[in-house]
Formats: structure tokens, sequence, C-alpha cells
């Protein structure tokens, strides 16, 4: 049980308190209610470029690193469809130092036309090496343009292409941080050696006179359902082959998320799960095989992904998966290994909780999807599940007419790609 104060202030922003003796660190963890998701179609990117911009400096910090380190800590970030998180690590003592750093790039960041020209050209440096130069680096950009048509989960957090950002200027970059980058579109948490009164008090300090900005309203359109099963080719430069299936999945904020996410680890974690032991371990059909899900607050994605072992085709490769699953839609899995899996996911919640970080981070996320005390209810959840309900989630999703694949063949036509829609054999 994660014990924690929650409270609003005039301006909007939730602030939850969690204290922790155990250590003698403090984190401080803004999250930011923007992620690729609120972006225009013309103009992605934009909170993964903000996500750099947040570090140029600000009026009265020029540099938030030096700072940080100088009290002992450090700090970093992230950014996802759905969210943008900061955090600060650092001794409990100097938890000032963090309240300040992130009040003022909350209400007074440096808009520098070189800060912005260098963040820039760092992002789209950043695209160019993940996505362009590395093999399977554009995965997620086939996946999403394939699974959503209308939903802005279309193009991945980095971007659809380098030139929405690299075309960025200084009055769309405001535009943006106005909008968003208020505190009433913001969740603050502060976690570790800190008294909750006396937290509070410094927080309402640094943030309480920053003025709320207009609310966000967000209007986003719902993907249809996916009907029909879809398949792309790449014929690439990569290592070897690979494959990734990508069926619709839940909402992060459904029951049926819980379900496909043990599904997942049945699936896929480690030597005893199905398809890694049968098809990699017994069948030696695969050298590396995953399943995920991506976990966005919006309905996601449930992913497989392998690279087959040498001499065996993609096709052989996918056909084995199919089987797989197939199985599973048509048979129970018994209680027993459903305990097994409900017993892993425990323990992995529990180790999740071990440091102050991770339950900052853990408490403005559930904040953020609009229950915090999902916190301490995920491991109920999960072993609330049946093998009914593994059954009955498994049948909607891990469907032919609910997948998008993708093929990256090794070989001498780099650059072809080629879209293919037909039905799968399941046998």
């Amino acid at each position: 049980m994660i014990a924690y104060s929650k409270h609003t202030l005039p301006n909007g922003l939730v602030v939850l308190i969690h204290e922790d003796d155990s250590t003698p660190m403090a984190v401080v963890n803004v999250l930011y209610h923007v992620g690729a998701r609120d972006e225009s179609p013309d103009k992605t990117g934009f909170a993964h470029l903000f996500e750099h911009l947040m570090f140029g400096g600000s009026k009265n910090a020029p540099d938030f690193d030096d700072p940080i380190q100088m009290a002992g800590g450090e700090n970093n970030a992230f950014t996802n469809n759905d969210i943008t998180n900061f955090y600060n690590v650092l001794p409990a003592d100097n938890l000032e130092t963090a309240l300040w750093l992130e009040s003022d790039r909350m209400h007074l960041l440096n808009f520098d036309q070189k800060v912005l020209d260098v963040q820039k050209k760092v992002v789209v440096e950043e695209f160019n090496e993940s996505c362009l130069n590395q093999p399977y680096g554009d995965v997620w950009h086939h996946i999403s343009e394939m699974a959503y048509k209308v939903h802005p989960y279309r193009w991945p957090t980095i971007g659809k292409v380098p030139e929405h950002v690299a075309r960025a200027n200084m009055d769309d970059v405001k535009d943006f941080y106005q909008r968003f980058y208020k505190p009433n579109n913001a969740v603050l948490v502060v976690a570790g050696n800190i008294k909750t009164a006396e937290t509070l008090a410094l927080v309402e300090k640094w943030f309480g006179d920053i003025p709320a900005g207009e609310p966000v309203s967000r209007q986003l359109p719902s993907e249809p359902a996916q009907v029909r099963f879809e398949k792309r080719i790449n014929h690439a430069n990569v290592p070897v082959d690979a494959l990734y299936l990508a069926f619709h999945a839940p909402s992060r904020e459904a029951f049926d998320f819980y379900v496909a996410d043990l599904l997942s680890d049945m699936l896929c974690n480690g030597a005893s799960s199905r398809l890694y032991s049968e098809l990699l371990k017994k069948q030696q059909l695969f050298s590396q095989i995953d399943c995920y899900l991506s976990g966005s607050v919006d309905p996601g994605l449930f992913v497989i992904e392998g690279k087959p072992s040498a001499g065996v085709t993609l096709e052989r490769a996918e056909e084995a998966i199919w089987k797989e699953l197939d199985y599973l839609l048509n048979h129970l899995v018994s209680e027993e290994e459903l305990q097994k899996w409900k017993n892993k996911m425990e323990s992995t919640i529990i180790f999740s909780e071990g440091n102050a970080l991770n339950k900052a981070m853990n408490l403005a996320f559930f904040e953020a999807l609009g229950d915090v005390d999902l916190i301490n209810r995920e491991a109920e959840l999960y072993q609330k599940i049946t093998p009914e309900d593994i059954q009955r989630v498994a049948r909607q999703i891990l469907t032919p007419e609910n997948c998008s694949e993708v093929y990256y063949k090794a070989d001498e036509r780099y650059g072809v790609t080629s879209l293919v829609q037909e039905t799968p054999s399941l046998v």
C-alpha cells in the first residue's frame, strides 16, 4: 500500500505527496497532459521537441543540469503518445532546488531563437539516427499508419517526418507551450524523505502564483474497428529478416487491458512462456521473439515481434505464430498456469514500488488516468482474471482481421515497399 495525500492548488495544479523515510532522497516529478496525440497532423513531433526545449533554460535558470548536479541530484524526462514527464532525484535536504527549477520552466521558459535552432537540430538528428539509419528503426512509422486511420496515434512520438520539427518557428513553439505547459494541465508528485505539511508549503511557495492556462479540451476521434488484415513488406537494409504483428488492444483504463497484459506475459515473458518455449526453444524457428502492449491511454496495440532463425522463412515463422494463437483461442488456459503468471505480475508490481522515483512516476501516471488509487489496486485486478477472461480477450483481439503486419526482408532491393491485404492461414 502506497500512502499519499492529494491537494489541488487554486491554479489547478494537482499535487501528490508521498512520505518515504527509507531513503535520504527526494523526487520531484512533473507530468504534463500532453503527448503526440495532442499534435496537429502537419506539426508532429512537437511534444518530443518540448521535452528537449524544457531543458533549454528559463528566466531564472539558464541551465537546468548545473543546479541539480550541484545539489547532488540528477534529472531527466520522457515523452510518449499521451504524456510528457520530467523527474528530478536529489537529497531531500535540497528539495527546494528541484521545485524552483520546475516552477521556473512551467512559467518562465526561455524562448531563445538560438536554443530553438539547436534543439530542432538535435531532434532531427535523433530522428535520422533512430528511425532512418537504424535497422528496423522506422517500424513504428509503418505500424502506426497501418493500424490507425483517424486517431492521432497514427504517427509515433518522434514525429511523422523530421521536416515538421525542422520547420517549427517561434510562434508555433510559444503557442504549444501556452496551451499545454500550465499548472492546470499538470500533476506534481513529491516523494521521499519529506514531511507533507512542509512540502506542501514549499509547493505553494513556488507554484501557487503561476497563472492557470485555458482548459485543454480534447475531442479526439475514435478509431473505428479494423475489419481487414493488412500486411506491408519492406525490403530493407537490415541484418536479418523480422516480422511484427500489431493487434488493436483495450485502452489503459479498461479491465481488459490487464487481461491483455497478462496474456502478453503468458505468450512471451521468459523461458516458460508459450511462444518462447514452443517456437524458440523447442521448434527453433526463432532466434528472438517478444510481445507487449503499447500501454497507451486510448486503445493501443498488442504487438508480437520476432526474428526467424537462419534458414527459416518469414512465412514459416508467421504460420507457427498463428498456429499457437489459434490453439490459445480454442483451449482454456489452466488455473495453475494462469496463477503462475498472476504471481509473476504481482512480483513485478512490488518490485516497481521499490524506490521513490518509480512510486512518484506511477502516482503521477495513475492520477493522469483519472484514478490515482489504481496504484494500490492493480495487483488485485490481475488476481481477478479468470481463464475465461483470457480466452475472451484473446478471441477479441488476436484475430487476422484485427491485425496489421510488417515484414522486414533483408535483401538487395533496399527501399522497396509493397502493401498487400490478405488473410493469413491459421493452420
